[in-house]
């Protein structure tokens, strides 16, 4: 049996009145991105900092990487990496002297810290910018550094809080593409995003955090099939196999001008399958499909009432 790499449950946390985590449960797999999302003021943030031991709960149980926080937050504070909302990153310090920091502080011998810090800096492309302050860096640039400084003690669970918040779409591709790459190492992610696109492309699993509680949990295209909306798209010949398809399907709705037609479906493969079929028992042929299914935005409009925005969560 393979434990997940972060467990939480019953995860309740309040700040005099304000009750900003009411009993979570959640399971993370290892290898894996966990993408948590929810308004801002949900408790993201707070979930991200009691995770990874810098904030106490008030009630419930946690165990990252086989560590449980309440007998063991040593050991949890040494298998995870933390890059939080904002970077920290010392600008009295080069790119490669916040590396050698790092590495210090994780008490590696210097020979390897050294040699660490210099395959952190070129896997990251930032060899050139090494003996610079971050002052004269990028915001990407900062960012990459902010997370090859996570690196450096070479943790199994990284928490990334909103890590491309700022950057321009090019460094958050590039972002994306290091994310994809620690995964595919073994690493497991557990990452807070305004941007659901961000949580569409890299997260394996998804929860949404409303009002303190977990309202929805699933794969990006489980949460979509949640939500009113997905249809197929039909296209035909012409007008007179169109109407016969519009006969066969009466629940559809045609347009004469563009030869589609629009399915109500669920999303599923058999929902797509059973309508094909009724198609083919006809031989009405179908000259070109498509998909259409809701949006994360969609999904997480239904599931909170509102649309993310782009004002940071306070952080506790």
């Amino acid at each position: 049996m393979i434990l997940p790499a972060i467990s939480a449950r019953g995860l309740r946390k309040s700040y005099g009145d304000k009750v900003v985590l009411d009993g979570i449960d959640l399971d993370v797999a290892p290898g894996t991105v966990f993408s948590l999302l929810g308004p801002n003021g949900a408790g993201k943030t707070t979930a991200v900092n009691i995770l990874s031991t810098l904030v106490t709960p008030d009630g419930g149980t946690v165990a990252v990487a086989g560590h449980d926080l309440a007998t063991d937050p040593d050991g949890i504070r040494t298998a995870i990496g933390l890059t939080g909302q904002f970077s920290a990153v010392d600008n009295l310090l080069t790119g490669e002297e916040n590396l050698f920091l790092m590495a210090d502080l994780h008490h590696l011998p210097r020979r390897v810290g050294r040699r660490r810090a210099a395959t952190l800096l070129d896997r990251f492309d930032l060899v050139e910018a090494a003996k610079k302050t971050p002052t004269t860096y990028s915001g990407g640039m900062r960012r990459k550094l902010d997370l090859a400084m996570t690196l450096v003690g070479d943790p199994k669970v990284i928490f990334l809080d909103e890590p491309t918040t700022g950057l321009d779409p090019r460094s958050r591709r590039t972002m994306w593409d290091i994310i994809r790459d620690l995964v595919a190492n073994g690493v497991t992610i557990f990452l807070t995003t305004q941007y659901l696109d961000e949580a569409d492309q890299l997260a394996d699993r998804i929860a949404v955090l409303d009002g303190g509680r977990l309202v929805a949990q699933g794969t990006a295209d489980e949460l979509k099939r949640r939500v009113p909306g997905a249809h197929l798209r039909l296209r035909f010949v012409d007008t007179g196999v169109l109407r016969r398809a519009a006969t066969i399907l009466p629940v559809s709705t045609p347009d004469d001008e563009a030869l589609t037609l629009r399915v109500p479906t669920d999303g599923s493969v058999t929902e797509l399958h059973t309508v094909l079929n009724r198609l083919a028992a006809e031989a009405v042929p179908v000259d070109d499909l498509t998909v259409h299914t809701p949006d994360l935005d969609d999904v997480f409009l239904s599931l909170t009432g509102h649309r993310t925005e782009p004002e940071k969560e306070l952080v506790r």
